[in-house]
């Protein structure tokens, strides 16, 4: 029995169909369809449009092709079979690196490389912790465990800042909110489709009193986001603004015709991002030109990712300098030097070869990704892009190292009787415009799929599974002959793996059966330090519970200096259920449990443990009901700040 949970990038067909407007929750009757034949491996280049009319023009020759009776979505009718469109890191401030000076030492979000930060819930500077949930912003003074600065953005129960998907980053004295969701009740007065969305941005002053001095508002869903020194790049996606209305009467082919009529109307106001900037009471509004993207020789014309960059000293947002491409996009990578936006297409196929027990066709299984120069502030450089044969779990798929970009991804029918799937790695070498493959290791956990992947240096590790774990450690010393070191299969998985001290690599997943079942969270120590042996040197297995950090690594602490692990637990027996987080430490071959922590809360939902974090000697839990800093060596109680 293959469990049940996955760790894959968020999948964009929900998203889709609400950004294109009215379009039916029918599922297709028929395949969608047909994609063009994908490229070997790294070989794809992109162009910028001629002009801009002749930008729009293509874009909405190739969505009329895509459209369908329902709208844009896996139900759609092509022109002709498999027809597209013709045509082809900045410094930190002075004061923020004093304030870190003077810092305790502490622990930061756990990110995939290092010196590249990423959107949380939580932030610190060691002397501050900044939270964000609910639409409240708070300030916490670590010295003084206590509450320093509160700011409520939203300005009703029912405003999308209280309900959305908040984060944010950290840069001195100024916090960048990154939220998803509908446009707030100030916008409604525009005439915006039904289901159109908007990513929204507020910076934060937060030296005194938390204020809002400047918010961005684009048109499309906030992908991800990434921050090095105080520069911070946010990866938006949007499609056109357009309306299909429902059709009762008629038959397919008189709903399509329709809804390319609608998309001749067209103009680029309806097509490209709009977007709204207000900073000291002034708002301006602008949209973001069709000479700032690159596209591919096909595309379906129904999306388009941006990569927005905002310097978060400066007194305002901005318009954030964007550049992008006519593409999908849902998982974001970045090593500092380069950004890279991955585009697959399972969305469009899934569904429907699920139902019909079908197999995916090679051509479906292209999985693009596309790379920015961000190694200078200001707007991004794109460089180029590649593309690799299936699907990615998560940004840990991707890394660079050397003049290489590795890609870890699964294909074939991984569902059903008899799975025919097998996991590549690729090394593809970063050359001008494109990526050519300079080496791959193929046929890995055949009949499984990836569940983790990591990269380090020039070693990677694989887990795949279906009934039993194989742990694949990968020799990538030698990009153009890459090879399966080792191989050690053991019962369960796991979901996120992290190097620890040389030679270590810690793992989180589940326990299972040898049928495959899984039977709770799981700890696993391996030893790597042979490549050609690897081994597990201890287990810590809690039953019928499972972590936030086997599918958010954010959810996961390790703090070296002492050698524990936090993370988050929840235990669903009736005799001892329960959530907190789990306090490991990791010796050299064995794995010892600290004990637990616990927020108490009306709502026990809202008790659940989400993050941690290190300050001094001080462990920071953090849930929707408070703060509470526990000593690092015994666990007590030290502050409990509570708001819920």
């Amino acid at each position: 029995m293959t469990p049940r949970l996955a760790v894959a990038a968020g999948v964009p067909l929900a998203l889709l169909v609400a950004l294109a407007g009215c379009t039916s929750s029918r599922e297709p009757q028929s395949p969608p369809a047909p994609r063009d034949p994908g490229v070997p491996a790294g070989q794809f280049k992109l162009v910028a449009f001629d002009s801009c009319a002749n930008g729009l023009e293509l874009m909405k020759k190739a969505a009329k092709e895509y459209v369908g009776p329902y709208g844009f979505g896996g139900d759609a009718v092509p022109l002709a079979e498999g027809a597209r469109a013709a045509a082809g890191a900045a410094q930190d401030s002075a004061a923020g690196s004093a304030a870190r000076e003077q810092a305790p030492s502490y622990s930061g979000t756990n990110t995939h490389e290092a010196g590249v930060d990423e959107p949380d819930l939580v932030k610190t500077d060691g002397r501050r912790i900044v939270t964000f949930q609910q639409g409240v912003v708070r300030v916490v003074d670590a010295a003084s465990r206590r509450v320093t600065g509160e700011l409520d953005l939203a300005t009703s129960q029912d405003d999308p800042v209280r309900w959305g998907d908040g984060t944010l980053l950290l840069h001195g004295d100024r916090a960048l909110l990154l939220i998803r969701g509908g446009w707030p009740a100030a916008a409604r007065d525009i005439a915006r489709p039904s289901g159109a969305s908007s990513a929204r941005l507020m910076l934060l002053d937060i030296a005194g009193a938390p204020k809002k001095i400047s918010e961005y508002q684009v048109d499309g869903g906030l992908v991800d986001a990434r921050q090095v020194g105080g520069t911070a790049r946010v990866v938006v996606r949007s499609s056109p603004r357009l309306e299909f209305p429902w059709r009762e009467h008629g038959t397919d082919a008189q709903r399509t015709a329709a809804n390319r009529r609608i998309i001749d109307k067209a103009t680029a106001e309806d097509w490209f991002p709009a977007y709204t900037v207000t900073t000291g009471g002034t708002t301006t509004k602008g949209l973001v030109g069709c000479e700032r993207y690159s596209r591919p020789a096909t595309y379906s014309g129904t999306s388009m990712v941006t990569v927005l960059s905002f310097d978060l000293g400066a007194d305002g947002l901005g318009d954030g300098d964007p550049v992008g491409v006519v593409a999908d996009g849902d998982t974001v990578y970045s090593n500092g030097a380069s950004l890279y936006v991955a585009n697959d297409q399972r969305w469009r196929v899934m569904g429907w070869l699920q139902r019909s027990n079908g197999e995916p066709k090679p051509e479906d299984e292209i999985t693009e990704i596309y790379r920015f120069d961000i190694s200078r502030s200001g707007r991004p450089a794109y460089v180029g892009a590649g593309s690799v044969r299936g699907w990615l779990i998560n940004q840990y798929a991707m890394s660079e190292w050397d003049g290489h970009l590795r890609v870890a991804t699964t294909s074939g029918r991984t569902w059903g009787e008899d799975p025919k799937s097998s996991s590549t790695v690729y090394v593809l070498r970063l050359a001008g415009e494109t990526m050519p493959e300079a080496g791959k290791i193929t046929g890995l956990g055949k009949g499984e799929r990836i569940y983790a992947v990591r990269f380090a240096g020039t070693t990677g590790y694989v887990v795949t599974f279906r009934q039993t774990d194989p742990l694949y450690t990968v020799d990538l010393s030698s990009p153009a002959k890459p090879r399966v070191a080792g191989e050690l299969k053991i019962t369960g998985y796991s979901a996120y793996l992290h190097p620890a001290e040389p030679g270590r690599v810690i793992g989180v997943g589940q326990e299972a059966s040898e049928q495959g079942r899984v039977q709770g969270t799981q700890v696993s120590l391996f030893d790597v330090s042979n490549l050609d042996s690897p081994a597990r040197l201890a287990q810590h297995h809690v039953k019928s519970s499972h972590s936030e950090a086997e599918y958010d690594p954010h959810a996961f602490l390790y703090w070296p200096q002492d050698r524990l692990l936090v993370m988050p637990l929840s235990v669903w027996e009736r005799d001892r259920g329960g959530n907190g987080a789990l306090v490991l430490r990791i010796g050299d071959s064995a794995i010892s449990e600290v004990g637990t922590i616990s927020h108490k809360s009306r709502d026990p939902g809202l008790g659940l443990i989400r993050r941690s974090l290190v300050i001094g000697d001080d462990l920071w839990t953090l849930s929707e009901s408070g703060l509470m800093a526990t000593n690092m060596s015994t666990l007590d109680t030290r502050a409990w700040l509570t708001w819920s």
